[in-house]
């Protein structure tokens, strides 16, 4: 869920939608203690610095662990000098300070990106004890529902599978229950799956949405072993592999899974360590720099999702977008 900040009643807000998420999800009481110290910190820096900005709060399953996701935007004047603001007893306003250092050391990852009169994004992610995991890749989403509606239309997934990790984007046509409907059979129609080549998997999802209304599809599939990305897309899934000083577009043809009949067809991209592939529904612009942001493809994908999130959301429609960073 994204959440304003644009008055103080609102950090009250987020702490319970944190604080909430994180007992359905059986943390202990002294974990849900540390959430709702750094959901409040996070949300009242926004109010100090920025005046108003959105708090993202999620689920997390990945290398990282599996847990609960804190992630604070604003378009304020951002920070000249990062690692000062994360020394202790530092404060711009004058306080004990402390504010962004101890959520730094209550988290168990944590993350900032931000520039001088560029804002901040910040992460705070708290994983649940025992919730280790194996998988090799680090993900980062930003779901954001559309104004009047209570259910997003898009839906995601990552898993590995047959030694590749498999990144799935879907934006049921409008939105509402009808395109959330859509969306989900086609995570679901993926998940039950075995092993099937990309275009394979776009066009059973294809058929099994012919009773919706019907969706736009992107199937990224990353061998890391090989170094290369497969990709398939129908519909407005807009895609790309990001490195460093360079970022390569992914292309997706015209046209709806479940109605008509889509052209369903792989292409193949290289895929340098460490990059990172970012797939998003049409509620965000595909007009995005990463040249704009120094430094930020190599932050963590959640950091990257959200200031894309900030920056590109249209704000008329269900807007979701995934960054992905494969590992080893």
């Amino acid at each position: 869920m994204l959440l304003p900040v644009d008055d103080p009643s609102r950090v009250a807000e987020v702490r319970r939608a944190a604080t909430q998420l994180a007992s359905s999800q059986d943390f202990s009481e002294e974990a849900i203690g540390r959430i709702a110290i750094v959901a409040t910190e996070l949300a009242t820096n926004i109010l100090k610095h920025a005046k108003k900005g959105e708090f993202s709060i999620d689920l997390f399953d990945d290398a990282d662990g599996r847990g609960v996701e804190l992630l604070a935007l604003d378009r304020g004047p951002g920070l000249a000098d990062v690692a000062k603001c994360l020394g202790d007893g530092y404060s711009t306003f004058g306080s004990r300070g402390g504010g962004l250092g101890a959520a730094q050391r209550l988290s168990s990852t944590f993350g900032i990106y931000s520039k001088p009169s560029k804002g901040a994004a910040v992460l705070a992610r708290f994983r649940r004890n025992g919730a280790a995991s194996n998988t090799r890749f680090v993900a980062g989403a930003v779901a954001v529902t559309c104004p009047g509606e209570s259910i997003c239309g898009d839906a995601w997934l990552a898993a590995e599978r047959g030694g590749a990790i498999d990144l799935l984007v879907v934006d049921g046509t409008g939105h509402g229950p009808f395109a959330s409907e859509a969306a989900q059979r086609a995570i679901s129609t993926f998940s039950s799956s075995k092993d099937l080549p990309v275009a394979q998997h776009v066009e059973r999802i294809h058929q099994a949405l012919r009773p919706t209304r019907g969706a736009a599809v992107g199937l990224a599939r990353l061998a890391v072993a090989s170094g290369q990305v497969e990709f398939c897309g129908v519909g407005n899934i807009s895609g790309a592999v990001v490195s460093p000083g360079e970022a390569r577009s992914l292309v997706s043809y015209n046209g709806m899974a479940g109605h008509g009949t889509p052209q369903i067809r792989t292409f193949q991209y290289g895929l340098a360590r460490g990059s990172v592939v970012v797939l998003h529904s049409d509620g965000l612009s595909a007009r995005w720099d990463i040249a704009q942001y120094p430094g930020l493809c190599g932050m963590h994908p959640a950091l990257i999702a959200g200031v894309l999130t900030r920056d590109y959301r249209r704000g008329r429609d269900d807007a979701t977008i995934v960054a992905l960073r494969a590992l080893g």
